[in-house]
């Protein structure tokens, strides 16, 4: 996986702030502030920077298997003073040896070297999945948060409504009960209804300002407002697989199974590098020494320049480690099984994962089907109880009660709809096949 494959950068800190100042102005869309997450979002960049890193670990598994050249320079200066027996000591004379030499090792069998190098490859892709992973999860949570507070201020909007239509239905009964044609019961059932509204708009007030704090802090701008989802727009086609293709795709697609595939795979390449320590290894080395005495040595005062050149093929068989090898066989081997036993547990949840979200999904739509003939019977019922009230068929309750169940069907229709939408990213990120361009696709659903 590429880290250029995706089709958002990570905004430039001008960008930033000109959407920071902008959303002030006008509305933002999904993918806008997906952009901005990219770039502000904390626990995203960490798994950037994890992979960058692991990209870099991965590397340095080159150096078991490449060649390694060193280079050595001393310079050795020594005070001698000759004394033989019975006559006086020599001037001191100051010998100067230099020693340079270069030294080319090049692995020839090394099984331990080569297993950490294809293990390097795995833990390669396995930071690539756990990015991908990062990336999945921030598509779902700026999303999540997205259409949080648009159902918030749908809620708020609707309450306010509720309220207002309340209020006239209490004025109403308040006429009617001036004038003898109404009890006192229609009264204080609308004022009951009144305050419990009066109570219910404080709190869908305060859910939308906790909810907008939690988008400001998911997408890093300040009082971000969100486009609302245009009037009558179509939602997300059901899924025209079945489940058992979706399962099947999450088990080959999904982040979760290639990090635990991944994981399996390097605990196979542990056991090998353990197995490794029994065996012998084998090297080529060539050297190239020079050594240089300036003023002579100690036996003769003439200076020379000696060259060494060498080459060797050294084998290496281990005999006894004190049964350190050994036990690092089996304890590879234990947490080769853990990590299979891993696979098959994300495997599970994965496939458990990706079921829940498709039925999820399926439900969703069938609901939001249900939503919408529920609110026109809602709308229907509310006129007729209108109606009835006015010609004095029916009381005051009777058209409370159907106003409050028409706005709870609108509150519960608007909340299904922003479910579905966020129910199909879930699904698609489950099977792991969820892209930036499946926000595009919800974008195109948003109000201009």
């Amino acid at each position: 996986m590429s880290l250029t494959r995706t089709v958002f950068r990570t905004l430039p800190l001008t960008a930033a702030v000109m959407l920071a100042f902008a959303s002030n102005a006008h509305a933002q869309s999904l993918v806008e502030m997906y952009e901005a997450a990219r770039g502000y979002d904390a626990g995203f960049i960490s798994a950037k920077a994890l992979y960058e890193a692991n990209l870099a670990k991965a590397n340095q598994a080159l150096g078991g298997i490449l060649p390694n050249i060193a280079v050595s320079v001393s310079q050795v200066r020594t005070d001698y003073q000759r004394q033989v027996q019975g006559t006086e000591k020599t001037a001191v004379t100051e010998l100067e040896t230099k020693t340079t030499a270069a030294t080319l090792v090049q692995p020839i069998y090394r099984p331990a070297a080569w297993a950490t190098y294809r293990q390097g490859g795995r833990q390669l892709q396995q930071a690539a999945a756990q990015y991908e992973a990062a990336e999945h999860d921030l598509m779902i949570r700026v999303s999540q948060a997205y259409f949080d507070v648009l159902t918030s201020e749908d809620n708020f909007e609707l309450v306010q409504t509720q309220k207002k239509a309340v209020s006239e239905q209490l004025a109403s009964a308040q006429r009617n009960f001036e004038v003898g044609t109404a009890t006192i019961t229609g009264v204080r059932d609308a004022q009951a209804r009144f305050d419990l509204t009066t109570a219910q708009e404080i709190a869908a007030e305060n859910d939308l300002r906790i909810k907008r704090l939690a988008l400001d802090l998911v997408v890093g701008v300040q009082n971000a407002k969100p486009k609302r989802l245009a009037n009558n727009s179509k939602l997300v086609e059901p899924p025209k697989e079945s489940v058992d293709a979706w399962v099947s795709q999450s088990e080959t697609a999904s982040p979760a199974v290639k990090q635990a595939t991944l994981a399996y795979e390097v605990a196979k390449l542990e056991v090998d590098k353990a197995n490794a320590g029994h065996k012998p290894t084998l090297d080529a080395q060539i050297s190239y020494a020079g050594t240089r005495n300036v003023n002579g040595n100690a036996v003769s005062p003439i200076g020379s320049h000696i060259f060494n050149p060498s080459a060797a093929v050294v084998l290496n068989v281990p005999v006894f480690a004190g049964l350190t090898t050994m036990y690092r066989v089996r304890e590879a081997a234990a947490l080769e099984n853990k990590a299979q036993s891993d696979l098959e547990a994300a495997k599970r949840n994965t496939a458990q994962a990706t079921r829940t979200a498709y039925f999820g999904l399926i439900a969703g739509l069938s609901q939001v089907k249900a939503y919408e003939a529920a609110e026109a019977s809602s709308q229907s019922a509310l006129d007729a109880n209108k109606l009835g009230y006015s010609v004095g068929v029916n009381i005051n309750i009777d058209v409370l009660n159907s106003q409050s169940q028409l706005y709870q069907t609108k509150r519960d229709l608007a909340k299904a709809r922003y479910d579905v939408l966020v129910g199909n990213l879930k699904l698609r990120q489950a099977a792991g096949t969820l892209t930036p361009q499946d926000l595009e696709s919800i974008n195109s659903l948003l109000a201009p």
